[in-house]
C-alpha cells in the first residue's frame, strides 16, 4: 500500500487501514441483456480498478465509508446490522454486510475508503467492481473462507436483493474471476466458465459517450419484465430455452416481445460465434459480430441512444477498428471496440474528436490507456 493511500485513510478515520481488496472493472465484449435470460456472455477485465481499504471499528454500530468518486466533507455513515437502502452509492457498500449476514456471517462496524478509476454509470461495472473489492477487503479483515465464485454469488445477491438492481450475475463473475489478457465466456445458467485468450494482434478500446445511466429503475426493469413475459407466453423457463429453435418459435409473439426475444436468441449465438472467431484470430468475423450486436441492441432491444449510435458509426469508418458496439445496459455509457494492436488508441482519439465536434459532449477515450495513465 502506498503512503499516499495510508495517509488518506488516516486523515479520514484517525488510524491506518487493516486490510484491502481490489477488483477490476469490465467491458462486455459481446452478450448484452442475455445474462438475466440465462444466456451466454463474454466480458473481459479492464486495467481500471477499484481499491477498498478497511479497518474494524473498536466499538459501536456506526459504520463509515468514503468514496473518492463521490467526495464529501465527511464519510457517510450507516448502522451495522440495520442497513437501509435508498442512499445512492452507499447502498453498494451497505449491501455487502447485509448479504454476508444472510450467509450467517456477522460483520462488525467498519471504516472503508474507496478509490476507483472505473467511472460510475459508464457501463464498465463500477458497482460490481466496488462490491467485489469491498468483499475481498472484508474477507481479509475477518479471515473469511470464501472462493472467488462465492464472492461473485454473494456480491450479486447484494446488488439484486439489497440495492434492487435486477441485473444478471455477469458483472460480479468477471470482476471476481478475471484473468489478465483473456475474456471470460460465462454460461449464466450453469455458471460454467471458460477463459478465451485475446489475440495479440487485437486491442480492446472503450469510448465513453459522456451520457450517464442508471439501472436501478426505468427502462432496464421494463426490458427484463418484457423478457419474462415473452418466456411465459412461449411456455419456457427463460428465453435461453429457445436456443437452436427456428425463428417461427418467437415470431408468434407480437410487438416489443417478439423483438426482445429475437435479440436474446441471436445474441446468444453471436457470443458463441465470437468465441470461435477469437480462437481462429478472425478479426473480420469479430468486427461483423460486434456490428450485428449493436444493430440488434438498437433495433430489437431498443436500448441504444443517438450518441452511442454515432460513436459506433464513427468507429466503423476507421480502418484500424474492426468493429464496435454499445456495451453495458445501454441508455448511455460506453462503446466497446476491437482494433488493430498499436493503432487503436490513435483511432479512438480521432473518433472521440469527431464525436465532440458533432455533439458538443465531452466524450473521452477510456481504453486503451494512455502510457501516462
Amino acid at each position: 500500500m502506498n503512503a499516499g493511500m495510508e495517509r488518506g485513510f488516516r486523515e479520514l478515520f484517525g488510524g491506518p487501514p487493516q486490510a484491502r481488496g481490489e477488483a477490476p472493472g469490465r467491458v462486455n465484449l459481446i452478450g448484452e441483456h442475455t445474462d438475466y435470460n440465462g444466456g451466454y456472455v463474454l466480458p473481459a477485465p479492464i486495467p481500471r480498478r477499484t481499491l477498498v481499504e478497511v479497518a474494524a471499528r473498536a466499538s459501536g454500530k456506526t459504520a463509515r465509508a468514503w468514496s473518492a468518486s463521490f467526495p464529501e466533507n465527511r464519510p457517510a455513515e450507516f448502522a451495522a446490522g440495520e442497513e437501509r437502502a435508498g442512499r445512492g452509492w452507499l447502498d453498494y457498500v451497505q449491501g455487502i454486510p447485509w448479504a454476508l449476514r444472510r450467509e450467517g456471517i456477522p460483520v462488525p462496524a467498519f471504516d472503508a475508503r474507496i478509490v476507483s478509476s472505473v467511472p460510475p454509470g459508464g457501463g464498465l461495472a463500477s458497482s460490481a467492481s466496488l462490491e467485489v473489492a469491498l468483499l475481498r477487503a472484508l474477507k481479509s479483515l475477518l479471515d473469511l473462507a470464501l472462493s472467488d465464485r462465492e464472492i461473485a454469488r454473494i456480491t450479486h445477491a447484494a446488488e439484486t436483493g439489497f440495492v434492487g438492481v435486477p441485473a444478471g450475475v455477469m458483472d460480479q463473475m468477471i470482476c471476481s474471476l478475471a484473468l489478465p489478457g483473456s475474456a471470460l465466456w460465462i454460461d449464466t445458467r450453469s455458471l460454467d466458465t471458460r477463459a478465451v485468450a485475446l489475440p495479440d494482434s487485437v486491442e480492446l478500446g472503450v469510448l465513453d459517450s459522456g451520457v450517464r445511466h442508471s439501472h436501478a429503475g426505468g427502462e432496464y426493469r421494463v426490458r427484463r419484465a418484457e423478457c419474462e413475459e415473452a418466456a411465459r407466453r412461449l411456455g419456457v423457463e427463460s428465453l435461453r430455452d429457445l436456443e437452436g429453435a427456428p425463428p417461427s418459435a418467437w415470431e408468434k409473439l407480437e410487438g416489443p416481445l417478439k423483438r426482445r426475444a429475437r435479440h436474446v436468441v441471436t445474441e446468444n449465438e453471436r457470443v458463441r460465434e465470437t468465441v470461435r472467431a477469437l480462437e481462429a484470430r478472425d478479426t473480420g468475423a469479430i468486427g461483423g459480430l460486434l456490428a450485428a450486436s449493436h444493430r440488434s441492441l438498437r433495433d430489437d432491444y431498443e436500448v441504444s441512444i443517438p450518441e452511442l449510435d454515432m460513436l459506433v458509426e464513427l468507429a466503423a469508418a476507421e480502418k484500424a477498428i474492426f468493429g464496435a458496439r454499445l456495451t453495458g445496459g445501454g441508455f448511455g455509457g460506453c462503446v466497446v471496440l476491437i482494433g488493430k494492436a498499436g493503432e487503436t488508441l490513435e483511432a479512438a482519439h480521432r473518433v472521440i474528436g469527431a464525436y465532440r465536434e458533432r455533439t458538443g459532449r465531452a466524450g473521452k477515450v477510456m481504453l486503451p490507456l494512455e502510457s501516462s495513465d
